[in-house]
């Protein structure tokens, strides 16, 4: 669906269409159930009627959409703001308080998938010893040209401090890494104790999420290591030359570091996972697509407000809407998938993955897709648990994200909403690059690599700081996880006609 992005254009009028007012209206309809709120029709100012959308699209593709109340019943005229409207959404009792996904975007969460990004490019966070660090670097970003790398301390950021114990540091943080400030100003000191300020100006440049690789060797055998961080739409090439490289190398083994990656693009989840699984798998079932009911069942007559133009089974281009693709859960509807080797690489035996709870989404539908047909071992925290995804709803200048789907591996797995559990518990290590064979993580893998065991150490959780515990580190740096998490349709569907 990645190419809708451009009918954006087709949808000014979108607002007024879904509602079904005309300019010559004069009184409101009758409210049948006798409620206070309104109904659709209702004459309304533009962010009025934009609330009225917000919830009439989730009348009919929320995926929670069953048992939701009548639209004059839940009135959404009555809350004070967009957000406000999805956050009732989000907390009716037809949810089952699973929805922790539904947001509102003005299109950075398209741009961004794109693969292009307008920020530093890095991302910081507290180690166990409360100190605030470096946690990634863009490659290719204003940070990386000024040469920060993860690990770093940071001892001041645009002139304010940085104790995790104060609000006040963290809300400066937080405005100085995430504001709108053409540049931020950093102190910060680099192993071995040298001390430099660093001003580091925002720019747009292309996101390059694959962070790391390395191969290494474990007695006979070769171990590939890899650190993506994001599943843009244009990084699957990224990852085909990655993985080139770990066939050249006799790699029988892979680590895929997804501690920060929150998701993105469901093709690119694909493509990584026919990259990795073994080709006697070609053909079986990866994972099934199931949309909400209503979609499924051709009743999600508003989404013929959503306009693209495509070429259709017969091949000639026209206007299509959302509502002509197929929605029911099969493989010639287009919603099943089959793994289809990609690649050179036919030679793993057990992949790793290094997670923690911001490993969400797409990243999840890789390993659940892995799971029955490979030897997988999982390294870190129990990851997010988000194995619902959407599409972007466009709803006058906003783009409405509501879960629309779940999917479910060859075995029908797919009910983590509670995150996937580790076979290994083991702490991020922020005092060591990517790629360091003492980082607790990594090191982790290669020692099950040559034992077949996980290491006993109790270190890896250990917190040094005798002041905090793992739960008051782990709430400061949820404040200052922005990833967006997500599993985004960009697979191009079915047609009807």
């Amino acid at each position: 669906m990645s190419k809708k992005i451009h009918a954006r254009k087709l949808l000014l009028c979108a607002l007024i269409a879904v509602i079904g007012l005309t300019t010559s209206c004069k009184k409101s309809p009758v409210n049948p159930d006798g409620g206070t709120g309104t109904l659709p029709g209702t004459p309304g100012t533009r962010a009025e009627l934009t609330k009225d959308s917000i919830y009439l699209y989730a009348q009919q593709t929320y995926l929670w959409n069953a048992g939701m109340p009548t639209f004059a019943t839940f009135n959404p005229r009555q809350y004070s703001s967009d957000n406000a409207v999805l956050a009732a959404i989000k907390a009716l009792p037809s949810t089952g308080g699973n929805d922790k996904y539904s947001f509102m975007d003005d299109g950075s969460v398209a741009t961004q998938l794109s693969g292009v990004s307008g920020d530093y490019g890095f991302s910081a966070n507290f180690d166990a010893d409360n100190l605030l660090r470096v946690k990634l670097v863009y490659p290719g970003s204003p940070a990386d040209a000024q040469g920060l790398k993860r690990g770093y301390l940071i001892t001041r950021i645009n002139g304010g401090g940085v104790l995790r114990s104060s609000q006040v540091d963290i809300n400066n943080i937080n405005n100085s890494l995430f504001g709108t400030n053409p540049s931020i100003s950093m102190t910060v000191s680099k192993p071995g104790g040298t001390s430099a300020d660093v001003i580091i100006n925002r720019a747009t440049y292309n996101l390059n999420p694959v962070l790391y690789t390395n191969t290494y060797t474990i007695g006979a055998k070769k171990i590939g290591y890899i650190v993506f961080n994001s599943f843009t739409t244009n990084s699957a090439s990224l990852l085909d030359a990655a993985f080139t490289k770990f066939a050249a190398d006799g790699v029988t083994e892979l680590v895929v570091d997804l501690r920060y990656n929150g998701g993105g693009s469901v093709a690119t989840s694909e493509a990584f996972t026919n990259l990795i699984a073994p080709a006697s798998q070609n053909g079986k079932v990866m994972y099934t697509t199931y949309w909400t009911q209503t979609m499924q069942e051709e009743k999600a007559t508003i989404l013929q407000n959503q306009k693209f133009y495509a070429k259709g089974n017969d091949g000639v281009t026209r206007l299509y809407s959302y509502f002509d693709y197929s929605y029911k859960p099969t493989a010639a509807a287009g919603n099943q998938e089959v793994f289809v080797k990609r690649g050179s690489l036919s030679s793993l035996t057990r992949v790793y993955f290094l997670v923690t709870g911001s490993t969400a989404s797409a990243s999840e539908l890789l390993i659940n897709n892995l799971k029955p047909v490979m030897d997988v071992k999982l390294i870190g925290k129990t990851t997010y648990g988000k194995p619902v995804g959407f599409f972007a709803i466009h709803i006058d200048k906003s783009d409405l994200y509501i879960p629309q789907f779940q999917t479910k591996n060859q075995l029908n797995q797919g009910d983590y909403f509670s995150g996937m559990t580790v076979d290994k518990d083991v702490s991020d290590d922020l005092t060591k690059d990517f790629g360091d064979v003492s980082e607790k993580m990594l090191a982790q893998a290669l020692f099950y690599s040559a034992t077949g065991n996980f290491s006993a150490l109790t270190k890896d959780n250990v917190l040094s700081s005798t002041s905090a515990s793992r739960a008051s580190i782990d709430q400061a740096n949820e404040q200052l996880d922005h990833t967006f998490k997500g599993m985004v349709e960009t697979r191009k569907l079915k047609l009807n006609k």
